[in-house]
């Protein structure tokens, strides 16, 4: 088998407007199509990091929560790659976003944070 790359990510906000906000105003990404179905009350929007489609976010109606701390089994987080991470996280308090301590790598080396999206989700800045 083989993979050419990851084409997307789902994302189910429990609140859809505060996440579209995130991802777009907080995290820069871009909208490439924004969709309600209204056959199941939800929206679908695709959303572009440098033109690349990346995530897809859903809206639906009750979503249930699911446990999302970085050790839970499953997903563990989501995290994209910065220039400098003393950069981002300027960015990030600005914009009022509460993140832990800048943690290393003990393997690469390499600085790294995390932060929260609104339901939670783990998101991880690792530095270029």
């Amino acid at each position: 088998m083989k993979l050419n790359k990851v084409h997307h990510i789902a994302i189910i906000a429990s609140d859809y407007a505060r996440s579209l906000d995130f991802y777009t105003r907080v995290l820069g990404l871009t909208v490439i199509a924004e969709n309600y179905r209204s056959e199941r009350e939800s929206y679908k929007t695709d959303l572009a990091l440098d033109g690349d489609y990346i995530i897809e976010l859903f809206s639906f109606p009750n979503p249930p929560a699911r446990v999302s701390r970085p050790e839970a089994a499953g997903l563990r987080h989501l995290a994209f790659e910065v220039d400098n991470i003393d950069t981002a996280i300027r960015e990030l308090d600005v914009k009022g976003i509460d993140h832990e301590l800048v943690r290393t790598d003990g393997y690469t080396g390499k600085r790294f944070v995390f932060f929260q999206d609104p339901d939670g989700l783990p998101i991880e800045f690792y530095e270029k």
